[in-house]
C-alpha cells in the first residue's frame, strides 16, 4: 500500500515558538488595524510585495519605478522588466479568485505572472531544470514527466493535512521550488502561492509583505533551501519562513504600515525581547547573558531563546569564545557579505 505524501518535516520546538509570536503580532496588528485596510495602503503594502520578490529574481526596477509603472506613467526600464511588474500586480490582484488546492488555478495563476514572458506560460515545463549559483548547479528539479504527479500530491496533501496553515504554508512553499515546476517563475510563483494559502486562514496576511523581508535576507532564503535539499528535510526552512512573517508583522506594527488609524488614538505595541537584546548589543557587544537578562527585566532562560532566534534568523552571531568574546550584530538584511 502507498503512503499518503507527506513533505520532509518536523514540527519544532521554534515553530511553535512562531507561530505564538505571530499569533500575538497579528493581534497587535488588528488591534491598531480598523475594520479593513485602507485601499491606498493595501496596494502600497502588495507593491512592495511585488517589487521585492521580482527583485529576488534580478529584476532592477526600483520601487518608485515599480509604482509608476502601475500608475500608468513611462518608465526607463527594460520591456522584460515593465511586463514582470505589470504580470506580477495582477496575478496578485486576482488572489481572490484562486483556490491554493486546485491545479487548474495554479495553472492559470502561472498564466497569468508569465504572459508574454515565456512561451509555455500556464503549462508544466516539458524539460528538465536546474538552479544555478553563479556557474554551479546547487539544484537539479525531478524529471518533466514526474511533474504533474509531484504536483497533484502536493496539492492535495495541502488540502488533506490538518498542519497549521503557518506550517503548511511554509512546507508547501518548499517544495514547489524543491519540484520546480514550471520552465520560468517558480520562485514568484511559490512566494505568491504562500501569499494565497495565508490569507485563506488570515486574509489581512494577503496584504503583509513578507516578500521584502525575503529579499532583504536573500542569501540566508536560498541557504535554507539548500540546506533543505542536502538534509531532506525542509524544517530549517520552515523556521526562516515564520521568522520572516513574524518581522514582516512587526514592522507593520511600528511603521503604522497597511493600518487604518485615522481618528483612532494608536496603541502602544510591546517592543519584542529579541529587538531589546539586539539594541544593547549594538551598544554594548560585550554584555553577557545575566547582564542582558538583567537590563531587560527578564529570565536569562528568555534572553537565551531571543539570541537563539537572533541567530537563527542571522541577525547576530558570536566572535569568539564564552569567555572573552563578543556579540556582532549584523546588518539589515541579516547577513555579512563573504568575499
Amino acid at each position: 500500500m502507498t503512503l499518503p505524501y507527506q513533505p520532509p518535516f518536523q514540527l519544532t520546538h521554534r515553530m511553535t515558538e512562531a507561530m505564538a509570536d505571530i499569533a500575538e503580532l497579528l493581534g497587535a496588528w488588528k488591534a491598531v488595524n480598523a475594520e479593513a485596510l485602507r485601499p491606498d495602503l493595501r496596494r502600497g503594502n502588495r507593491i512592495r510585495s511585488i517589487q521585492a520578490s521580482l527583485a529576488v529574481e534580478q529584476n532592477t526596477l526600483t520601487l518608485e519605478q515599480v509604482t509608476a509603472v502601475l500608475d500608468g506613467k513611462l518608465v526607463l526600464g527594460p520591456p522584460r522588466e515593465i511586463q514582470e511588474v505589470r504580470n506580477a500586480f495582477a496575478a496578485y490582484e486576482a488572489m481572490n479568485r484562486w483556490e491554493p488546492e486546485r491545479v487548474e488555478d495554479l495553472l492559470a495563476a502561472h498564466g497569468v505572472m508569465m504572459a508574454a514572458l515565456v512561451d509555455d506560460a500556464g503549462q508544466w515545463r516539458r524539460g528538465g531544470v536546474g538552479v544555478m549559483a553563479g556557474d554551479k548547479v546547487i539544484h537539479v528539479a525531478p524529471p518533466a514527466s514526474q511533474v504533474p504527479r509531484l504536483m497533484q500530491d502536493l496539492l492535495h496533501w495541502l488540502e488533506s493535512t490538518e498542519a497549521h496553515p503557518l506550517i503548511a504554508s511554509a512546507a508547501f512553499h518548499y517544495e514547489f521550488e524543491f519540484i520546480h515546476p514550471f520552465s520560468d517563475g517558480n520562485g514568484r510563483m511559490g512566494r505568491l502561492w504562500q501569499s494565497l494559502i495565508l490569507s485563506r486562514w488570515q486574509p489581512v496576511l494577503a496584504y503583509l509583505p513578507v516578500e521584502t523581508v525575503i529579499k532583504r535576507r536573500q542569501q540566508a532564503y536560498y541557504a535554507a533551501l539548500a540546506a533543505a535539499d542536502t538534509q531532506a528535510d525542509c524544517s530549517g526552512f520552515i523556521e526562516f519562513i515564520l521568522t520572516a512573517i513574524e518581522e514582516s508583522l512587526r514592522e507593520a506594527i511600528q511603521l503604522g504600515s497597511g493600518v487604518e488609524t485615522q481618528g483612532k488614538t494608536p496603541r502602544k505595541t510591546r517592543v519584542k525581547t529579541p529587538e531589546q537584546v539586539l539594541a544593547l548589543l549594538s551598544e554594548t557587544p560585550d554584555l553577557s547573558i545575566p547582564e542582558l537578562a538583567q537590563r531587560i527585566g527578564k529570565s536569562a532562560s528568555a534572553i537565551e531563546r531571543a539570541i537563539r532566534k537572533l541567530r537563527e534568523a542571522g541577525r547576530l552571531v558570536r566572535i569568539g569564545p564564552d569567555k572573552g568574546g563578543h556579540w556582532q550584530v549584523l546588518d539589515q538584511d541579516g547577513f555579512k557579505e563573504r568575499r
